[in-house]
């Protein structure tokens, strides 16, 4: 397994991280089969392992705290904060009064006394970044956290973080975790170069655009979703959108250059986003072991300039095939009145 710096901080992590949110009752139910997941990650040279809170209410963690139990000190563990975990007011956000809670339950989870990457899993309009790099930079202080991130951040947003930080003599997020794809590329224009301009290290997640690069989506018939992707992102497949509609053909034409390429497409796809020079790891989220096998035998393939600029023409550089598939919209986009003079 290949390795990189992550960003300045210092710590050296696998080129390809285990991704956990498929383990639990979002994806692999079998706890046990779930473990061993994990232990196969491992023993193959897996050491950044990422989860989140929210991820199956939990679940996720605990799984993930079992199967490290002995082999704590391998893994750079990852977890995140922000949505919300259970019912009622103030479990959920990015303020300094959630986030205390919320890393006391993810510790208590994962059974362990720190978290080595503990990211904001989206912005909080609601929550002044002075506020949330504060508590953030208290747990540093304290050890609970070993170093902190961002994910889904606008470049704009990355950019002022950085501006708080540095003005109020807050820790500054050392690591972005955005979305990238073949399918989404939106990044490209600004958030990777904005991260590398500030030496963060790179965690990118969903490679396989929520499974699409996996070659089983084709053509215009109904697509056969699991629970997950019905439920919880089924925008990223409605065929009444015309950029779904989009990934249907370029599938087609990816699979023609994954055969000629020699490369299985899954592999090609995760080869794609090591490949920019921002990115320090991809997150996969394999379900089954099967899975994390064939996407691990990504990690050593080489793609031709040629594989790259026809990848290229079919997916323009810094486009995304389907914007609704921002997971992240900034509140000016997704509320008319702040884009409205008041009429009073």
């Amino acid at each position: 397994m290949r390795t990189t710096a992550l960003g300045r901080t210092g710590i050296t992590v696998s080129r390809i991280a285990l991704g956990t949110m498929m383990l639990g009752a979002w994806g692999q139910r079998d706890h046990a089969e779930a473990e061993r997941l994990v232990h196969d990650a491992l023993d193959a040279g897996v050491n950044l392992v990422d989860t989140a809170d929210m991820y199956s209410d939990g679940e996720s963690e605990r799984i993930l705290g079992k199967a490290l139990r002995g082999r704590r000190d391998e893994v750079v563990l990852a977890t995140k904060v922000h949505f919300p975990m259970g019912e009622g007011l103030n479990r959920s956000g990015n303020s300094r009064l959630w986030i205390r809670r919320a890393v006391e339950g993810s510790l208590r989870r994962l059974g362990t006394d720190r978290v080595d990457l503990y990211q904001v899993h989206r912005p909080d309009p609601d929550t002044d970044l002075d506020e949330t790099l504060s508590v953030l930079s208290d747990l540093v202080r304290e050890g609970k956290v070993m170093a902190i991130g961002s994910s889904d951040f606008p470049a704009d947003q990355i950019v002022e973080s950085r501006w708080v930080a540095d003005r109020r003599g807050h820790t500054p997020f050392h690591t972005e975790q955005p979305p990238y794809s073949i399918f989404m590329r939106g990044v490209e224009r600004a958030v990777l170069p904005t991260a590398q301009r500030y030496g963060m290290g790179v965690l990118t997640w969903s490679p396989l655009a929520s499974g699409w690069l996996t070659g089983r989506f084709r053509g215009d018939a109904p697509l056969a979703l699991n629970d997950f992707r019905s439920n919880l992102i089924p925008h990223k497949f409605d065929l009444d959108l015309p950029g779904n509609v989009r990934k249907c053909q370029v599938v087609e034409e990816l699979l023609k250059l994954s055969a000629e390429a020699g490369v299985p497409l899954t592999r090609l796809a995760l080869a794609f986003v090591l490949n920019h020079p921002a990115v320090s790891s991809a997150v996969i989220g394999p379900r089954t072991r099967e899975q994390l096998t064939d996407l691990l035998a990504a990690g050593t393939v080489e793609l031709e300039d040629a594989v790259l600029d026809r990848i290229d023409e079919l997916v323009p550089p810094g486009t995304d095939l389907n914007p609704s598939d921002a997971d992240y919209t900034p509140p000016a986009l997704a509320d008319a009145s702040l884009r409205r003079r008041s009429r009073t």
